[in-house]
């Protein structure tokens, strides 16, 4: 793996070998990281929010997972 910095972006060479879907997880989060980096928001206001997707997440698809 080879890094280097320059004054406007990051360069990552990674090995052809390397997992496709293990870079894809690094690239979401690095894309994650970059798109919050300026959110102040308390962890009790994302976790309420989460609660909430995940229930109505959970009321549109029961009846499709459950027998």
């Amino acid at each position: 793996m080879f890094i280097e910095r320059t004054n406007k972006e990051v360069i990552i060479r990674l090995p052809a070998s390397v997992d496709a879907d293990d870079l894809q997880e690094f690239l979401d989060y690095a894309r994650y990281k970059e798109l919050t980096k300026g959110y102040k928001t308390p962890q009790r206001v994302v976790d309420a929010l989460a609660a909430e997707v995940n229930r109505k997440w959970w009321a549109k698809n029961r009846k499709r997972l459950t027998k």
